[in-house]
């Protein structure tokens, strides 16, 4: 079995915080879009997506025990594991009542798709066959979020789709809220000026920032965040951090030394 922990280069006692971050550093390092191997990207995923819901996490760290030895009344083995899993999905004893059953998927979106929306064709295998189908992103839609979306699995099964969301290495989400660091000339921060900021989902926003605004300072632009399942939408947050010019006129610097005097 492969050992998740080791994949993401934390112990068995690593706390949700720590695997998030170990996650989010070595899915920066390795994503196809980086130049990253995508077979290695997908063992990282798929290590987190075990690891990072504490149910998941919880039965890895503690498999079923498997049952052997048994047979049916004709003579052949009978897996008791088989049985429970017949119940876990809805089922029962052959020729009995039984629910309907759903096909179920996880799906690794960008944060831009979690912003927009939109829709993506999936893939869906199931062992009632295989298929290829479309479906709606919601927008606003969250890591760990699932959505039901009905009859379009094989053999008609609805599909439930677990989302997750990839991390990206210049944006938090914070709920409907969105966290980055920009970098502003200094002359900026001290004089005042215009700055403008990229969104993830390709939005150009233009902000003011004030005549000596220190370095860390947030800037709030309201109503420019992801769309709340209300219709409303959350806030952009933006910390200031002071960069120097490449080229800074010897002329300046004798000013500077002199008020520093």
């Amino acid at each position: 079995m492969t050992d998740h922990y080791a994949t993401l280069g934390v112990a068995r006692t690593a706390t949700q915080d720590e695997i998030k971050r170990a996650f989010r550093k070595l899915a920066s390092q390795h994503h196809p879009d980086k130049g990253g191997n995508t077979a290695r990207f997908q063992t990282i995923q798929a290590a987190y997506d075990t690891l990072g819901d504490t149910a998941k996490r919880a039965a890895y760290d503690n498999p079923a025990p498997q049952f052997s030895g048994f047979t049916s009344s004709n003579g052949q083995p009978f897996d008791l594991n088989n049985l429970f899993n017949m119940f876990a999905q809805g089922g029962g004893f052959p020729g009995g009542q039984q629910r309907r059953n759903h096909a179920r998927m996880s799906l690794w979106i960008s944060l831009a798709d979690a912003i927009r929306g939109g829709s993506k064709t999936v893939a869906v295998n199931t062992s009632a066959g295989s298929t290829t189908v479309q479906i709606d992103i919601p927008p606003g839609i969250d890591d760990g979020d699932n959505v039901q979306y009905g009859g379009i699995a094989p053999g008609g099964m609805d599909l439930v789709v677990q989302f997750r969301l990839t991390p990206d290495p210049a944006w938090r989400r914070d709920g409907f809220d969105l966290h980055t660091e920009q970098r502003v000339v200094i002359w900026t921060l001290i004089t005042g000026g215009d700055v403008e900021i990229r969104t993830p989902d390709g939005r150009t926003l233009a902000f003011g920032v004030a005549p000596r605004t220190q370095p860390g300072t947030v800037v709030r632009l309201k109503n420019q965040g992801i769309h709340t399942r209300s219709g409303d939408k959350g806030d952009l947050l933006i910390r200031l951090q002071a960069q120097l010019p490449a080229d800074i006129p010897e002329s300046l610097m004798e000013a500077i030394r002199a008020h520093k005097g």
